[in-house]
């Protein structure tokens, strides 16, 4: 599947996928969006099966980042509890969804709303120390959270992370939390879009590229916890901020057609 692809073919989805995994698994997002964008924009991929190569990388890089996370003692387990069921029904169903219909119509709104979310949060950063209390709104985020990222080949964690720092949960354990829900999340997700449009349109020229962001993924993963759990918690949420603000205005300006 892989023959015929050199070392250097491969160097700038390993650099990549270190780069998207890192930022993901120290703040909880991106490494969906900036991979996804990745293979639809520049390689011209088809939505879905992008999506699907996504999750596949996925499925390795956050078992990874959340093992990681877990021996760090970064994962609130009656959170976890709280978000593993409806995020993956709502994988299921997103995944269904983008295999079977456009749903690019409702991506500029999703994308808007995340924005205004990331501009919030670096309000709450220049305001630091926000009320930490434990977030109540959590089964729909993970729902919500699920759907979008099957359907948008990223959004679990801009979703579910920033929601829930809104709400005023600690970043370390909400960050590490979030990081390994998606394992299974993922999981099913590729499970769902294998079973609805099996192998086609998985060329060698495809998997290339998925298998340079999965070596980078891999090495990248267990270094976010470690950040995670060192960075101070009012940096931790500047970051996210502005993470989640640029790669949601680079979304929305995408997708009604500026860039």
């Amino acid at each position: 599947m892989f023959a015929g692809v050199t070392i250097s073919e491969l160097l700038p989805y390993v650099a990549a996928g270190f780069a998207a995994q890192l930022v993901d698994g120290a703040l909880g997002m991106a490494f969906g969006v900036i991979s996804s964008t990745l293979l639809v924009s520049v390689l011209g991929v088809a939505p879905a099966t992008a999506s699907a190569g996504v999750h596949v990388v996925e499925t390795f890089t956050t078992g990874v980042s959340g093992i990681s996370h877990v021996l760090h003692r970064n994962v609130n387990w009656k959170l976890f509890g709280r978000l593993l069921i409806p995020g993956i029904i709502g994988g299921v169903i997103g995944a269904y969804v983008l295999t079977s219909l456009d749903a690019s119509v409702t991506r500029p709104f999703v994308m808007g709303y995340l924005a205004c979310i990331g501009l919030y949060l670096l309000f709450r950063a220049a305001r630091f120390p926000p009320t930490q209390r434990e977030p109540k709104i959590v089964e729909p985020l993970g729902l919500v959270g699920g759907f979008l990222d099957a359907a948008g080949g990223g959004g679990w964690g801009p979703v579910v992370t920033s929601n829930l720092l809104v709400q005023g949960a600690q970043p370390r354990t909400t960050i590490g939390t979030v990081n390994t829900t998606e394992f299974f999340l993922t999981l099913t997700i590729s499970a769902t879009f294998l079973f609805h449009i099996g192998t086609q349109g998985f060329t060698p020229e495809f998997w290339h590229p998925v298998l340079g962001l999965l070596i980078g993924g891999v090495i990248a993963a267990p270094f976010g916890a470690f950040f995670a759990k060192r960075v101070p918690t009012r940096v931790l949420l500047l970051l996210v901020g502005i993470v989640l603000t640029l790669t949601s205005l680079y979304s929305l300006t995408r997708a009604i057609g500026w860039i």
